[in-house]
């Protein structure tokens, strides 16, 4: 029988012979298909082994400046051995002589000695960017006295310069694909402890005088002293940064010291260190006092801190200059041995004034809140012993914890006391039975509403809807201070 075509050129069949060969045809179809689809997988799974084999995706370095510099171009080795001071400070003079830049740092190990930044400029790292502070102290610059300290923190005279310094800069910028500033401060801390240093250790990043600062995006590892130290700086954004150090070991790695600083935010960080996460400074004793410079309007959130040496976010000692607006929120502070403290003493002068701590939550801490005052540690015998600081209104709404030894400690004195102190919504889980879990004394304030555990009796008690249900019976109630934290 032979085939006609329908008007649409479609065949009709006559007979059975189409029958018989049409699943023969089906199935030759079938096997030619799964062989193509068998070849092409195989030949393009080898094509992406090859590939990934040989090179490694990078993500490509965005232009946030006009004027782009490569530090490669300024002859630059990334071998991890080779030091690139001059190259650092050929690219900075570069930028600073076209009015501002961007410094890109590749991928790699760029070994370095301490360089200045300028102002307009953005310091990028890229992924898997490593800058290398160099192990030899004698290449690290020497810089005078903070004004509001009186001398370096740990010597007498000078102190070293930070990794990556500068001062009276504006619109400063230090990002990346969360490269690497890497003070190598093992070498340091080792000579700390052996006595062998003549100076005080250096920061990290350190800038002065400067405004419209942003740090992003980047990962701090093992500073010598102090992390990151802005000081008397305005307008600061820290943001996306991971701050690393050993948790014992490397004393004074503080992670972020706002330092007579004022508008200042630190939120989604990461910080695990051997001092404070974040302290809160503004100078020591007299010369903080004839400084003058508070640290003001800072907000720090969506932060989470461990240190097991000493605490998540301080404030003070040295808080000459004044401390005052702060809000914390939406921390977390863990493994830690305090969640938050505030310290200060007689010859520190100055206040601490209007502290709000939100929505926090402490983990398996030693002591929840501690607010210290007889921290005398002093930088000569030229403190003023009538300069006593104003420490008052501090707020702690919708604290949560658990595993806490002592949730709180307030320990005011007859010349320091505590004022204006509210607690709300405080629930914090004890890690033991101890008899005085809320210590308190010379402190004045309130509790609105049931918090846990129960508070000392040195706070007025009011009802959530603002009624006073108990009048303290005074402020001056002192109970049994463990001192063992």
């Amino acid at each position: 029988m032979a085939d006609t075509f329908s008007p649409n050129g479609r065949p009709h069949s006559h007979g059975p012979t189409s029958k018989r060969w049409l699943p023969t045809l089906l199935a030759a179809l079938w096997a030619i298909c799964f062989a193509s689809v068998f070849i092409w997988q195989s030949t393009s799974v080898r094509s992406i082994s090859i590939f990934r084999s040989n090179s490694r995706l990078y993500q490509s370095i965005p232009r946030l400046r006009k004027n782009v510099f490569n530090l490669t171009d300024f002859g630059a080795v990334d071998d991890g051995r080779t030091i690139n001071t001059g190259a650092f400070e050929r690219a900075v003079h570069a930028i600073k002589a076209r009015g501002g830049g961007q410094l890109n740092v590749p991928s790699g190990t760029w070994l370095t000695a301490p360089f200045n930044l300028t102002s307009h400029m953005t310091l990028f790292l890229a992924e898997g960017a490593v800058i290398l502070g160099i192990e030899d102290e004698t290449l690290w610059s020497l810089l005078p006295a903070l004004p509001s300290y009186g001398f370096g923190r740990e010597e007498k005279g000078p102190r070293y310069g930070s990794l990556i310094h500068g001062q009276n800069l504006k619109d400063v910028v230090i990002t990346g694909h969360n490269g690497t500033i890497n003070g190598q401060g093992q070498y340091w801390w080792t000579k700390y402890k052996r006595r062998a240093l003549n100076f005080t250790r250096p920061p990290l990043v350190h800038l002065m005088w400067s405004k419209d600062i942003i740090i992003s995006n980047i990962t701090l590892l093992d500073s010598p002293f102090w992390t990151f130290h802005p000081y008397d700086c305005k307008n600061i954004t820290v943001q996306n940064v991971t701050i690393i150090a050993p948790l014992i070991g490397a004393p004074n790695t503080d992670g972020i010291d706002p330092d007579s600083c004022e508008d200042m935010l630190i939120e989604n960080c990461y910080i695990s260190v051997g001092d404070d996460g974040i302290a809160i400074k503004s100078g020591w004793d007299q010369y903080g006092i004839a400084y003058g410079r508070p640290s003001t309007n800072i907000l720090i959130r969506d932060v989470t801190i461990r240190s097991m040496i000493s605490a998540g976010i301080s404030i003070g000692s040295e808080m000459s200059g004044g401390v005052s607006n702060i809000t914390v929120e939406n921390a977390r502070i863990w493994e830690s041995r305090r969640a938050i403290r505030i310290k200060t003493s007689p010859g520190r002068g100055a206040f601490i004034h209007n502290l709000t701590y939100r929505n926090l939550t402490f983990d398996n801490c030693r002591v929840g809140v501690i607010v210290k005052t007889d921290y005398n540690e002093h930088p000569d015998d030229g403190w003023d012993r009538k300069a006593f600081p104003d420490v008052s209104n501090i707020s702690f709404v919708g604290i949560r914890g658990w595993g806490v030894r002592v949730p709180v400690r307030i320990h005011g004195s007859e010349h320091i006391p505590i004022r204006d102190v509210e607690f709300k919504d405080f629930a914090v889980g004890l890690s033991y039975k101890k008899k005085h879990i809320f210590q308190c004394s010379f402190v004045e304030g309130r509790v609105i509403g049931e918090i846990f555990p129960k508070p000392c009796k040195n706070l007025d008690m009011y009802g959530m809807d603002g009624t006073l249900i108990k009048k303290a019976a005074t402020e001056n109630v002192v109970v049994d201070i463990d001192y063992d934290i």
